[in-house]
């Protein structure tokens, strides 16, 4: 009898340690969800053209940009780490492109190669990839500290951008040229299939995949449990710096994709594309339920953060807020986003403990019970 007392109770408790995770997770993406909710009905109600198609197709293209990059950004964050080198990393991946359609110089010869526009996406976004593996292995291998490492990968981004543009932007070249088949470049990146933005398209692609990764893989579960604690992962056999790795390549691969869409959005490579993306990312993950200690955030919870960012700046926008004030709201909301996050974990822990007390407790005095009915029994023996 106590032997299957013994062997349901560790299900009760796993069934319910369940429960209160999947519940704690609704609750962290309900309250970005409210928030959404309320800053919708706060602009629509101060401006008509707030819900209007054409702001919102608006909304859903730049919201895709942050979105795509803060899913990479997710992903280190999960492994309780941070990468400040995801918008010079656009800013990297669309100067390459610019450059590689203005044509490469062959080596010992005079000749001048134009690659096929889809050669030019697949080297760019390999860019941006080889940037996050120089990160990730810095980071993985060496035991350098995620925050130096991509923060010197931010400067040196941005100024290979800026040698490679040399002071000039990129803009005609972009179109190619019939007799090089090279062109096309915007009638794919720039289109709209079904009246939604190419970028839209591309986020929902990736939110699918990096879903699937985290819930359907392994790698998935490896890469929550190096955020939970990584010592323990290490111990279990969980092959810690390769994943540690992967996610600053994922993370790169996203930077790589929003550079070739954001020079197709605007027509050009500039010098200044993707500054600041970094900062939009990291808040729509943190807005989205993330723990910046790792180990808690999903793909869900991001896209909503990314789109509580984009409809509030957009109806700053459209209701005529200074841009300076924009950037107040915004900080302050992410600000609050972090606080409210804090004190729900302190409130669980505090939960947490107070159960733990209140089981060591039930758990003493029914041992005392237990003695003293043994000593009754002794006794009339």
């Amino acid at each position: 009898m106590s032997s299957t007392t013994a062997q349901q109770a560790p299900a009760e408790t796993k069934r319910g340690s369940r429960f209160s995770f999947s519940l704690g997770s609704v609750l962290v993406e309900a309250r970005a969800l409210v928030a959404l909710a309320i800053i919708i009905v706060i602009f629509a109600a101060l401006n008509d053209n707030y819900l209007a198609v054409s702001n919102l197709t608006t909304i859903a293209k730049d919201v895709s940009f942050n979105a795509i990059i803060a899913l990479g950004m997710l992903m280190v964050i999960l492994n309780a780490g941070i990468d400040l080198s995801v918008g010079s990393t656009v800013g990297l991946t669309g100067a390459v492109a610019g450059n590689l359609f203005r044509g490469v110089d062959l080596p010992l010869t005079e000749a001048v190669m134009f690659p096929a526009t889809w050669v030019i996406v697949l080297i760019s976004i390999a860019v941006g990839m080889l940037v996050g593996l120089v990160n990730g292995l810095l980071i993985s291998r060496l035991n350098l500290a995620p925050f130096i490492v991509t923060l010197g990968m931010l400067y040196v981004g941005r100024g290979l951008t800026q040698v490679l543009l040399g002071g000039t932007n990129i803009t005609n070249e972009l179109r190619g040229q019939e007799g090089l088949g090279n062109t096309g470049f915007f009638e794919i990146f720039a289109s709209r299939p079904l009246g939604v933005p190419i970028a839209a398209w591309v986020m929902i692609a990736v939110a699918v995949v990096f879903s699937l990764l985290l819930t359907r893989t392994p790698f998935g579960r490896w890469l929550y449990s190096t955020g939970s604690n990584e010592r323990a992962a290490e111990l279990s056999g969980v092959p810690v710096k390769r994943v540690k790795t992967r996610i600053y390549v994922l993370t790169g691969m996203c930077a790589g994709m929003v550079g070739i869409l954001q020079i197709a959005n605007i027509r050009s490579s500039t010098a200044d594309l993707g500054e600041f993306y970094e900062l939009n990312a990291i808040a729509a993950v943190v807005i989205g339920g993330a723990a910046l200690s790792g180990g808690r955030g999903t793909v869900r919870g991001t896209i909503i953060g990314a789109f509580v960012i984009g409809f509030l700046s957009n109806g700053l926008v459209i209701v005529g807020v200074s841009p300076f004030w924009q950037t107040v709201i915004t900080g302050a909301v992410i600000i609050l986003a972090v606080a409210v996050d804090q004190i729900q974990q302190i409130v669980q822990r505090r939960r947490a403990q107070a159960r733990a007390v209140a089981e060591a407790r039930r758990v003493s005095e029914q041992a005392e019970r237990d003695r003293d009915s043994e000593g009754k029994e002794a006794a009339g023996v």
